[in-house]
């Protein structure tokens, strides 16, 4: 869910020129491919991160910024995730770690906090090993932001394992 955000120009601009970037929108990534035309590098697809349509192993690296968060946006209690939600998420982060190759990356950025968000990632049907961060100004009033960063191949730590 790429959305309108700069983030995939941002990171070809820092040298990564093999970007592809995937959103249920058509309107958008038309627009996408329109503003970014200039950058030949930049690839753009209509896509249900549910289905990707990519084969196996295909990307050394997935990173998406607040795309789940759209998964549980209508959950009413983050401790008690309606089962719909759980296995939409569930579903994505599957299709994650089928298109991830073998020490792949997949980096989630996210407002949701570790005992919100883990037990969804820390599954060893992933394959992938998870650590995380929390990120801020360092204002006490200010909201965090947490970085996850899940490593396929490598496992988990026991202790996430009794997250999942």
């Amino acid at each position: 869910g790429c959305g309108n955000s700069a983030l995939s120009h941002d990171l070809h601009e820092l040298g990564y020129t093999d970007v592809t970037s995937i959103d249920f929108s058509p309107a958008c990534i038309s627009a996408m491919r329109a503003r970014y035309a200039r950058c030949p590098g930049l690839r753009w697809a209509v896509m249900d991160i549910r289905a990707l349509a990519f084969p196996d192993a295909s990307f050394d690296v997935v990173l998406e910024k607040g795309t789940l968060d759209v998964l549980m946006v209508e959950e009413t209690d983050p401790w008690d995730v309606s089962p719909q939600a759980a296995a939409a998420m569930h579903r994505v982060l599957a299709e994650v770690s089928r298109v991830l190759r073998p020490g792949g990356c997949f980096i989630s950025i996210t407002f949701a906090q570790p005992h919100f968000r883990k037990p969804h990632y820390a599954q060893e049907a992933f394959g992938w090993s998870l650590r995380h961060a929390a990120c801020g100004d360092g204002d006490a009033g200010a909201f965090h932001y947490f970085l996850y960063v899940m490593r396929k191949g490598q496992p988990l730590d026991p202790r996430d394992v009794a997250l999942g």
